[in-house]
């Protein structure tokens, strides 16, 4: 969190100091015993549906006033699907009505469809994907930890690849990634597909981590910059102006300008942290209409105002890696949660296609 000043807003509004020390606050080391990492996340609730919760749903959770408008009374946190084993990459197809997000140590990628909440394998293999998106021609970009590139699927079947090398030299595992409407396309580069044989294929890193664009008219690659350890989920602001990316090993968030083809003036945008102190960090975001970032992370999905005070948190029963919005008004917030997916809806609605 970016300051720690406190808002008195009534009883929409819990104290962010204390309001999650039960849930997050002991998670300051990896050496903690099981029934206190058990506290870091949401408390047990029946996610079977079979005995709801009473509204508004405890694990929602205001820290300032300014969240309260995207908290909706009488909706909840909902499982959709259990059963993967790390669960990333969800993104939405306005075009097809459905959900897509990959199962990266199973090789596959899923897809949830609206009208029925069927959930069935989409594509197998997957190349180890990580991160999707669509473009503004409706066709799906992945991020392929086994090919080491980014992929996109035309409408005919076929796949054309995106990014494999820069400058002849091989990517080393791209992350996740996003769409301009001047037809480029964007994208981090670290190393976690390659570590090992879990995610992807084990090898050797041969470039800096990076984030890069690619151009849409050319197929031209350029690195925009190499200035982030560890560069993981990224997103622009509503009007494209400014350029968002998590960095992992730094455990914070950078932005930068948006100068065409270029970034500017980059420079540390926020921290997350447990309310107790402890450190937290952003994995997959994505921006709302407003300029607020919504962070997967632990306990849950943190949420970001422009100026980098985190106003509220979504507490998970599992480590959230990624979110996106979607659904017919793009107000369905879906949420990929180690095993599971889970969605709900919110008071605002996503910046862009995805």
């Amino acid at each position: 969190m970016k300051n720690t000043k406190q808002h008195d807003c009534g009883p929409a509004t819990v104290d962010r100091r204390s309001v999650l020390t039960a849930a997050a606050g002991l998670a300051v080391t990896p050496l903690l015993a099981p029934s206190a990492r058990a506290q870091q996340f949401a408390a047990p609730r029946d996610w079977s549906g079979q005995n709801p919760l009473p509204y508004p749903d405890p694990d929602i959770l205001t820290l300032d006033e300014r969240f309260a408008p995207y908290v909706i009374f009488n909706t909840p946190i909902q499982r959709l699907y259990t059963g993967t084993l790390w669960a990333e990459g969800p993104a939405w197809s306005g075009v097809g009505r459905y959900l897509v997000w990959s199962d990266i140590p199973n090789n596959r990628q899923m897809r949830w469809i609206d009208d029925d909440g069927y959930v069935s394998v989409m594509r197998s293999p997957s190349g180890n994907s990580n991160g999707n998106t669509f473009d503004y021609s409706s066709r799906q970009l992945s991020c392929e930890h086994g090919g080491r590139r980014v992929s996109r699927y035309e409408p005919d079947g076929t796949v054309t690849v995106i990014a494999d090398n820069y400058n002849g030299t091989p990517l080393n595992s791209p992350n996740d990634v996003v769409v301009h409407p001047d037809g480029s396309i964007w994208f981090t580069d670290p190393p976690f597909g390659i570590r090992g044989n879990y995610e992807g294929n084990q090898a050797e890193r041969e470039l800096k981590e990076a984030v890069y664009r690619v151009d849409g008219a050319s197929g031209r690659i350029a690195m925009v910059t190499d200035e982030v350890n560890a560069p993981n989920g990224l997103c622009f602001s509503p009007d494209y102006s400014l350029l968002y990316v998590a960095d992992t090993r730094d455990r914070d968030m950078k932005v930068w300008e948006v100068d065409g083809t270029q970034l500017r003036n980059g420079r540390q945008f926020t921290t997350l942290e447990l309310p107790t102190g402890g450190p937290t960090w952003a994995d997959g975001i994505r921006c709302d209409t407003d300029g607020n970032i919504w962070c997967g992370a632990r306990p849950g999905v943190h949420i970001v105002a422009p100026d980098g005070d985190t106003i509220g948190v979504i507490r998970m029963p599992e480590v959230c890696s990624n979110v996106c919005f979607g659904g017919p008004k793009r107000n369905r917030l879906f949420i990929t949660g180690s095993q599971s997916l889970y969605s709900v809806y919110v008071g605002t609605s996503g910046a862009h296609i995805c």
